[in-house]
């Protein structure tokens, strides 16, 4: 590979939704990032982007990782801000999907790209060649599409799109710098309309839609068919219509049938009546309120083609549908669905049977291999398996002889036959050794690009079995496991959601005294999110029911002795946290040698909420931090009032940035964009830890607290809460005692005590609290409804 690609500074070309919001999820990334647009009409020339900016702040879900970053963006426009362009490595052009307004803009800016820079177009579909054709040679091979999903700071694909003369090394840089500084799961594509992701989704959407037609179902029956029961997105079908917008939906279509006009399925790409009819009457989906969808009150409406009217939505799943869609086997699964005659069941096959049919059709135009397809569309459309994974776990052959039935009956959507690689006697397309590519007539492993060795488990395709390592020690509540050769361990939970259960608590104080005495450091860190959704509230209840408080008092010193050993251990703890990391799992962290924490980590302690406080060492490790940072002679209370805040109110925070700033995590904590790269990279930390000579911390003997004092403030501001209505005299109880534990009871204040006081503390009013009647209705609420109570 050629000179790394270096992105100092980069810029974005267009201040639209998309561009804005890749602008943003640049800067998240520590890049400095210029946004460019027209000039504004009068005033500020930057007008229109210092609008795009602000509004960035009002998009949900975030495309900032901290509103505070906003203002890192730098606001530019085309007239008098291109020489900004000069000083940038990346530039990324994301406006209108028009062709000649991008290559005007084109001839525009090329004189202004560095020679060493990059040019790439986030185009969603149109001809990458034919965008190249208007720069000048010198900047050719430094020009490629790349195709962000929508919004790009949470969908993981980026298509990668090389023109004829891109340098294979500009690819492989840009690839390696998407992967890891931004955090993409990254698809090569070929030049062709809609690339991959779009290709094949918008497909199974227009061959849903005709067989919604075909069978007479509801669109809330399709919905309920072909979402989360078939491992889709709840958005299904038509909600998702409606969240892109059924405009949008309508010119993609369109764009199909003008730039594909030898597909042999060309006749369905055309907007059903039905949705054409929508988009006249400006029934544009979310945006406009109505689409496929609407809502009156609290209540969702449904569109009801024969009435022309909306109705109640009530998806009505036929249960013998929904008892084989259940079924676990998938090759049974298959065999009952083609087999039913119930119209729902004939649909769901008509459905897969056709994007099957479409995606090995299609496969050599689109793709180099099968797995591009179906990572694109697992990352792209959030499904759980991809087309050819869901083929071949079905069973390869009987299905590929099922659909070439329907073909030859007329039943499939197209008469083209299935290309001959299906049936040369093959079991699927993926397996160990890689993936079917029909140009190559080969199997071809994953990109040897040297940043996929930084991703020990990469997100495994069906047929793929990853080495997981060799047992160190295992219970029924984690395994603790480590490569050859590597000296340094790994921890994983075995229970549901990662919860703490007492097995789990015994098996990391084993799983420390074993990486002391045998490894460098030790990294706890789960195959799938979440980090850890807390503690083992069925486990606590079940004791508290049974009136067994001493058991129940030995439960929470356990865990408290279990954050203890993590703190105290002799060798490094890391902790790898991604997605929730709530309760206990936030306090295992908290008291880790470090935090590496993938961006979209949701960290809180949220014990309040069921009626509890925080008694894993979370509160007496933040008495320690504060009394730490307000110094030998400083105040702690003014160093707890963020704190106090973020418990008593169980606030969850929305990135890895602001757990920082909400000091769930500490400054020095390390965030990874990649998930795929989180081992690699709480390893690099723990082995960097153990090298320089690692101790643990010494026992925190002299911690300052604010003692009666800060309880008696903190308490003044909680009355006021009380007396507005904001909180129940229940919430007063908890958070009374939140404080009552973060200031250390009730002592002078500026006194000084050490950690087994703060522990023992946080033990009583845990204990206190488990036993009222209203904390015990929260936790039951909570594990019968999954949402918090408020009584």
């Amino acid at each position: 590979m050629s000179e790394k690609l270096l992105v100092r500074r980069a810029a974005v070309l267009g201040a639209g939704v998309m561009g804005a919001q890749i602008a943003a999820h640049l800067t998240n990334a520590g890049v400095d990032t210029v946004l460019f647009d027209l000039p504004a009409k009068e005033g500020n020339p930057n007008g229109v982007v210092d609008k795009a900016i602000a509004g960035l702040a009002k998009l949900s879900p975030a495309p900032l990782a901290d509103k505070a970053l906003a203002k890192r963006i730098v606001a530019a426009n085309y007239e008098t801000g291109l020489d900004l362009l000069n000083g940038c490595d990346l530039i990324i052009e994301a406006i209108a999907e028009k062709m000649e307004w991008k290559q005007d803009l084109y001839k525009k800016v090329a004189p202004h790209v560095a020679s060493h820079a990059v040019l790439a177009s986030n185009t969603s579909g149109l001809g990458i060649n034919k965008l190249a054709d208007v720069l000048p040679e010198a900047l050719r091979p430094r020009f490629c599409g790349v195709h962000f999903f929508n919004p790009p700071r949470y969908m993981h694909l980026a298509e990668l799109i090389p023109a004829k003369a891109t340098d294979p090394a500009v690819l492989a840089n840009l690839e390696t710098f998407l992967t890891t500084t931004l955090g993409k799961g990254v698809v090569i594509a070929r030049d062709t309309p809609n690339f991959i992701g779009n290709r094949i989704g918008v497909f199974s959407m227009l061959a849903a839609m005709h067989h919604t037609e075909q069978f007479k179902l509801g669109f809330d029956t399709v919905d309920a068919l072909t979402g989360p029961a078939i491992g889709r997105p709840k958005s299904a079908t038509y909600r998702t219509a409606d969240v892109v917008g059924l405009d949008t939906m309508a010119h993609v279509i369109k764009t199909m049938a003008d730039t594909l006009p030898d597909d042999p399925w060309h006749k369905y790409f055309k907007a059903p009546k039905w949705l054409a009819g929508l988009v006249e009457k400006s029934a544009l989906g979310a945006k406009t309120g109505a689409g496929f969808y609407t809502k009156k009150g609290k209540d969702i409406l449904v569109l009801d083609l024969k009435a022309q009217d909306y109705r109640p939505s009530a998806p009505e799943l036929d249960p013998e549908v929904a008892a084989l869609l259940k079924e676990k086997d998938p090759a049974k699964k298959f065999a009952a669905m083609r087999a039913s005659k119930h119209p729902q069941a004939k649909f769901l096959w008509a459905c897969f049977r056709d994007t099957f049919h479409y995606s090995a059709f299609h496969l050599k135009d689109i793709a180099e291999t099968a797995r591009d397809v179906d990572l694109a569309m697992r990352w792209g459309y959030g499904w759980s398996v991809g087309p050819f994974e869901s083929w071949q776990a079905a069973g390869w052959k009987q299905v590929a002889d099922w659909i070439a039935e329907d073909i030859v009956s007329g039943d499939a959507m197209s008469n083209a036959t299935l290309p001959d690689w299906v049936f040369d006697g093959r079991e699927g397309v993926h397996a160990d050794a890689g993936s079917y590519s029909p140009n190559r007539d080969a199997t071809v492993p994953r990109s040897d690009n040297p940043v996929y060795a930084r991703q020990r488990f990469p997100d495994a395709l069906i047929g793929e079995k990853p080495s997981k390592g060799r047992t160190v020690f295992e219970n029924d509540g984690v395994r603790m496991w480590a490569d050859e050769g590597d000296g340094i361990a790994v921890v994983s939970f075995k229970t549901k959601m990662h919860t703490v259960s007492d097995q789990v608590l015994d098996g990391l104080q084993e799983a420390v005294a074993r990486a002391e005495k045998d490894f460098a450091g030790l990294v706890i860190w789960q195959p799938k999110e979440p980090f850890s959704a807390g503690a083992d509230l069925a486990g606590a209840l079940g004791l508290l029911q049974a009136g067994d408080v001493k058991g129940f008092e030995a439960m929470v010193a356990n865990f408290q002795a279990t954050s203890q050993r993590i703190k105290y251990s002799l060798v490094p703890v890391v902790a790898a946290v991604r997605g929730l990391a709530l309760g206990g799992g936030c306090e295992f962290q908290m008291h880790s040698a470090r935090t590496v924490l993938g961006l979209e980590s949701y960290v809180g302690l949220v014990e309040a909420g069921v009626g509890l406080l925080p008694a894993g060492g979370g509160l007496k490790e933040l008495a320690v931090r504060a009394s730490d940072a307000a110094g030998a002679n400083g105040d702690a209370f003014a160093e707890l009032k963020t704190v106090f805040e973020t418990v008593a109110m169980a606030k969850v925070s929305t990135s890895a940035v602001e757990a920082k700033n909400l000091q769930l995590a500490r400054q020095d904590d390390v965030v990874v964009f990649n998930a795929f790269e989180l081992l690699h990279v709480a390893k690099a930390q723990a082995r960097v830890l153990a090298e320089s000579g690692y101790r643990p911390p010494l026992p925190a003997r002299g911690i300052r607290v604010a003692g009666d004092v800060g309880i008696a403030t903190f308490k003044m501001l909680l009355v006021n809460m009380l007396e507005g209505y904001f909180i129940s005299q229940h919430d007063y109880e908890i958070a009374t005692r939140i404080a009552t534990v973060l200031c250390g009871g009730e002592v002078d204040r500026h006194s000084v005590v050490d950690e087994d006081w703060l522990l023992k503390l946080e033990r009583q009013h845990f204990v206190e609290l488990a036993q009222m009647p209203k904390t015990q209705e929260r936790i039951a609420h909570m594990l019968k409804t999954g949402k918090p109570l408020r009584n």
